[in-house]
């Protein structure tokens, strides 16, 4: 059976090279009889290839029962397992079957394996080993033929180091890894699961499926999504919803994304930690890059006319900087270039403005000086000073419309709004 055909017995939506390799992986050992570890974030869909893997092998047509080790009270686990004698414990009014032998000859799934009691661990090691398991409250030996799948959302093998979970189970149970991938790290199918889920729940709640504009749709791929497809799920279901338009726009679109997240690829630096104005963390990181860039850039460009005033031989190399993106990055960074002659190359014994290499007709200077004087002069990166100064050039460039230049900012209209007052901005 090919991939494909996987994929569509078991509502599998992906063309990932990662998840193609996963479900190869679990195709190949289904055939066997090995245990099979199943690694991946909550969400991700570890129970589908479980499910998989007992459905292509020999042992498809016996039970295949999915228990979540972490749902099950550390005294009662081993009852729910191993089953229990009459009389074992408060409560055990009857003799009772446990997992291990009501699925023999099938399959279990142990979900969460990595919150399984060590007591626990021990007896599902001599499973494994033996075939062999001991009732509670009970000293006959019983045996049972029974596949063992697990799977965990955490990394067993540090939790091996730290005495919490077994090491000689943990090798025993990772014959055969399957690490399924996190949906950020296959952003290609997020927009064929968005659609998949949209087109469902229309035909349930019989409404037109909603449909990604452009920028929504890279807005969607762009995030995180920490709870994996199960919140790509939810996510899709409120939209259906409560969305009032058919084609979504990227405004629209962040009103269901939780905000703490919609700027989570940007870098977290200490300072977006102040106790004071913890709400704006991720503002501050956009203008911290912002201001970053925005330094570098600058450091760069003196680097190179300075470059050219002390070797003009270098002068050759600078021509394939346009007039057009001097003027831009001297615009951008405020840093007070001036227009320089194409063709020629500055001298350092000129006082006041040398012609400098260039293209096109007209002429384009540069203060000498000025040169020398940045050199030494860092221009201001107070964030305040330059967060004030972009809220007052968003509200500018809109006409002082709030609702359009707090989304060209990147902040709710009502922060804005506090920040207008905070800053003391007229509109």
């Amino acid at each position: 059976m090919d991939l494909q055909s996987i994929k569509n017995r078991f509502g599998i939506i992906g063309n990932s090279p990662a998840l193609n390799f996963a479900l190869d992986t679990a195709v190949q050992v289904a055939a066997t009889d090995l245990t099979v570890l199943i690694v991946g974030e909550s969400g991700v869909g570890k129970e589908v290839f479980s499910q998989i893997i007992h459905a292509l092998s020999a042992r498809k047509h016996n039970p295949f029962i999915a228990v979540n080790c972490g749902a099950i009270p550390e005294g009662t686990i081993d009852s729910e397992l191993f089953g229990h004698e009459k009389g074992a414990f408060t409560g055990a009014v009857d003799s009772r079957k446990g997992y291990f032998e009501t699925v023999n000859g099938g399959t279990i799934f142990l979900d969460e394996i990595g919150e399984m009691p060590m007591g626990t661990q021990a007896r599902l090691l001599r499973v494994l080993e033996t075939g062999e398991f001991i009732r509670v409250g009970s000293s006959k030996v019983q045996k049972t033929d029974v596949r063992v799948i697990a799977a965990t959302n955490r990394e067993l093998i540090e939790f091996a180091e730290k005495g919490r979970f077994r090491q000689d189970l943990y090798y025993r149970l990772s014959t055969v890894p399957i690490r399924v991938p996190a949906l950020r790290d296959r952003k290609e199918d997020i927009p064929l699961l968005f659609r998949k889920f949209v087109v469902d729940f229309a035909e349930r709640y019989k409404t037109n499926p909603v449909q990604l504009s452009e920028e929504a749709k890279m807005i969607l791929m762009q995030y995180p999504f920490p709870g994996n497809v199960r919140e790509l799920k939810n996510l899709a279901e409120q939209i259906s919803v409560l969305s009032s338009e058919q084609i979504l726009s990227a405004q629209e679109l962040r009103r269901f994304l939780p905000e703490r997240h919609q700027n989570n690829n940007l870098p977290v630096l200490a300072h977006t930690t102040d106790s004071a104005h913890p709400e704006f963390a991720n503002e501050r990181e956009i203008l911290y890059k912002l201001f970053f860039d925005m330094k570098k850039d600058v450091t760069e460009l003196k680097k190179m006319f300075l470059e050219i005033l002390k070797n003009p031989s270098l002068a050759g190399t600078a021509a394939q900087f346009t007039k057009e993106s001097l003027i831009h990055d001297a615009a951008h960074h405020e840093d007070g270039l001036h227009p320089v002659f194409p063709g020629t190359i500055p001298s350092p014994a000129s006082p006041i403005t040398t012609p400098v290499i260039g293209t096109g007709n007209q002429p384009l200077l540069i203060n000498h000086d000025d040169l020398h004087h940045h050199e030494v002069v860092e221009e201001s990166l107070n964030i305040m000073d330059k967060e004030k100064e972009l809220i007052i050039k968003a509200l500018k460039k809109h006409k002082g419309k709030r609702k359009d230049a707090a989304s060209d900012l990147g902040i709710s209209e009502r922060t804005l709004y506090r920040k207008l007052k905070e800053y003391d901005i007229e509109e």
